[in-house]
């Protein structure tokens, strides 16, 4: 800096007065109004009399001449300057991100060339400031200080390494951080070159910018940014690599999100989907408590314990119903974006911050504060926290060594220690009549054949999935379940548990007593509610979870989806949800409310369970089996199963399976019989349709081994209309047909 202010103070005087003489020339040509604009005459510019006309002549033609000439010179030595510039700027972007530091001999040869660079111009100073050669006006360089040739050019305005081949194409203006090395044309510039590019093309900053920031990119070809202050360190990798300092120190965890979302599970990944389709350039940050990636929850229950691959537990891959085999990630890691990286890259992204949790949340700053201290500020926020497993209270005061026996079944991490105990123990009961404990019931029944595991289902309930089915189709499933190996206890309510002689002693209320190796509780989910609290939020007393408008809002920027989130439901009122597919369906909504698009939950989202792949079931709406039920059924075909259904899909999730397609176009069959015959207590329920009723209107459906109707059923929840004759209503689902 300081020799490049030496430099300029030398040639200043010669521009000012170049300058100063040609103003006046033209001032005083125009005044006079004459034709031309003359240099004025100066008396040492010919040998004979002032003003003849042939020794001016000369005076012009050998001014001209140098001018043109310099002029040519210097544009052939900048052009070719550039030509070598754009092909260092095409090697180097070849080159790998990280790249060695220049070695202390590149920064010393610039040092040297600086030198040469001042010492080639001083001579071309043919007037100097008297001020200068007498030292007066000059600042005394700083103690320990020496001239540095890197030179910080301060501008409004930075240019980057993929915009440098477009900016070389025009002017450089000052602050422009892409520079050309022009060094032999600094060298060879005699005073009336330094004129012309002084006066003429440049401005001094301009000049004195393209002349010295040659030696900034010998020494650092790509940096972006340079040091104000010289140390004697050589540059960094990070800066040789193109990137700015402040890269190499991205913080792990980002400061801001645009879009953030609480929680690793469905809801979060299909809000993430919907907010990346509607704003491509979205940033997306998911915070999840868990290890892993995003991933779906039903398979835990259902086709992993079918798989054949001994190393399933690792893979997470399994065959669907219809064969096909898939894993249990929605998306492979190249998906997503590190968290480092989000907000730096330009066309944003989905990053999953894994192993963290929110336990802080500031609503009126628009900031959360995590399990480690950091804090995470965002502009629209999504709690999507699904659920915690609840246990009974039996276990809960059993002590330490009941509670290491017992496995409360959700997350991968669940499936995989539930599968090994299978492999180790003889035997194991479930604790749970539900969906979650039948399927697994029927899964671990299945291997129980094989190894001889002894598989225990016991609930209060009188039949499998009592809450939920009609008393003669709960007591049709046990009866299944127990063809599958399981031995079924139903009206089974624990009483105590405790550790003794190596083995799990279980006591139920009517004196039954059990002796197992190891339990599994599957009674239900508690809505994770952690963060109401500190964020202010409303939790809804009757249902639990968050309680949130028709639009899952809970304030203006605040959205909850899935299993948490308590919403009304313009249909059937105010609801809580805890199936996959009401997962998917709320997060996209959130999602796409999160862009602005302010929908209501109209949807109507099912869920379905299997008991294996020859018995399966649809629901949606409300189903209870304290609501009055009309049930329709009809003689089973070899297709109305899971894994027929799975094949003609092409898919084992089978909410991914529905269309939109309204169902105003299903029409009655001409064949169908008048009135369809009802099986009987103790006849074989094939297949059929279960209405459940509210004030004689249908709010719920379950389609038992029928698939891929469902559209139909939603309309008529839909259209929420009073039917005289739900036989007839049963013909539109086809249940008749061979």
């Amino acid at each position: 800096m300081l020799q490049c202010r030496a430099v300029w103070r030398k040639l200043a005087p010669l521009a000012r007065t170049s300058s100063t003489l040609c103003r006046k020339n033209a001032k005083k040509a125009v005044l006079k109004c004459e034709s031309s604009l003359r240099p004025t005459q100066r008396v040492h510019a010919s040998s004979g009399v002032p003003g003849s006309g042939g020794q001016n002549l000369l005076y012009y033609l050998l001014v001209g001449g140098s001018v043109l000439g310099a002029g040519a010179y210097v544009y052939n030595i900048i052009q070719g300057d550039k030509r070598r510039f754009q092909e260092r700027m095409s090697k180097l972007a070849a080159r790998p991100s990280q790249e060695t530091a220049p070695s202390q001999d590149n920064v010393e040869s610039a040092e040297e060339e600086g030198e040469v660079l001042a010492e080639s111009a001083a001579p071309a100073l043919s007037e100097g400031d008297p001020r200068e050669q007498r030292g007066e006006g000059a600042e005394p360089p700083a103690s320990g200080a020496r001239a540095d040739p890197q030179v910080e050019i301060e501008g409004p305005a930075e240019v980057s390494e993929a915009q440098g081949s477009e900016c070389s194409k025009e002017r450089m203006l000052p602050g422009t951080l892409v520079f050309f090395p022009v060094s032999h044309a600094c060298v060879a510039a005699q005073n009336v070159t330094l004129f012309f590019l002084l006066n003429v093309v440049w401005t001094k900053e301009e000049f004195f910018f393209l002349m010295f920031r040659v030696l900034q990119a010998e020494a650092a070809p790509v940096s972006e940014s340079v040091p104000a202050e010289s140390t004697d360190q050589p540059p960094t990798a990070a800066a040789d690599s193109g990137e700015a300092p402040a890269a190499a120190a991205r913080s792990e965890i980002p400061s801001h999100a645009p879009y953030l979302l609480i929680g690793g599970g469905t809801a979060s990944f299909a809000a993430a989907r919907s907010i990346r389709a509607r704003d491509p350039g979205a940033r997306v940050l998911i915070i999840s408590e868990e290890p892993n990636l995003p991933y779906m929850r039903p398979p835990l229950s259902k086709e992993l314990w079918f798989s054949d691959d001994p190393h399933v537990t690792e893979t997470l891959r399994f065959k669907q119903w219809n064969g096909k085999e898939r894993s249990l990630y929605f998306q492979p890691p190249s998906f997503y974006v590190s968290p480092q990286d989000l907000p730096h890259i330009e066309n944003g992204g989905v990053a999953v911050l894994s192993s963290k949790k929110v336990v802080h949340m500031d609503v009126r700053g628009n900031k959360v504060c995590l399990n480690d201290g950091s804090e995470i500020s965002y502009e629209k926020c999504l709690i999507a926290t699904g659920g915690i497993p609840r246990n009974i209270q039996a276990i809960e005061r059993a002590g330490e060594e009941v509670m290491k026996r017992t496995t409360l079944f959700r997350k991968i991490e669940d499936f995989k220690s539930l599968e090994k105990i299978s492999r180790e123990v003889e035997s194991i009961a479930i604790i749970g009549g539900g969906f979650l404990g039948s399927e697994l019931a029927c899964a671990l029944g299945r291997r129980a054949k094989e190894t001889g595991l002894e598989v225990i289902q016991m609930f209060p309930e009188g039949g499998n999935m009592g809450k939920v089915l009609p008393e003669y189709l709960s007591n049709w499933t046990t009866e299944k379940v127990r063809r599958e190996g399981v031995n079924v206890m139903p009206e089974a309510l624990v009483k105590s548990v405790k550790y003794q002689e190596g083995k799990l002693e279980i006591k139920l209320k009517d004196g039954r007593q059990v002796r197992t190796d190891h339990l599994v509780a599957a009674v239900g989910l508690e809505p994770s509610v952690e963060l109401a609290k500190s964020g202010g939020l409303e939790v809804d007393s009757d249902f639990g979870g968050f309680r949130v408008n028709a639009e899952l809002q809970a304030r203006s920027n605040i959205w909850v989806a899935g299993d948490a989130a308590c919403f009304y439901d313009i249909k059937l009122g105010r609801r809580r949800v805890e199936h996959h597919d009401h997962a998917v369906v709320s997060g996209r909504l959130a999602g796409e409310n999160m862009t602005g698009a302010n929908k209501p939950y109209w949807h109507q989202s099912m869920f379905w369970s299997d008991l294996g792949p020859e018995v399966g079931y649809e629901a949606i709406g409300i189903v209870d089996s304290s609501l009055p039920t009309v049930g329709v059924f009809a003689k089973a075909t070899a297709k109305d199963t899971p894994r027929a259904a799975a094949e003609e899909s092409g898919t084992g999730i089978r909410s991914e399976s529905e269309t939109e397609a309204t169902a105003s176009t299903a029409g009655v069959p001409d064949k169908a019989p008048s009135v369809p015959r009802v099986p009987e207590q103790g006849e074989d329920y094939g297949k059929g349709v279960i209405f459940y009723l509210r004030d004689k209107v249908v709010v719920g459906v379950i389609l038992w081994n029928v698939f891929n109707r469902m559209p139909i059923a939603r309309k008529i929840i839909k259209d929420g209309e009073e039917h005289a004759d739900l036989n007839e209503v049963a013909k539109l689902f086809n249940i008749h047909e061979e």
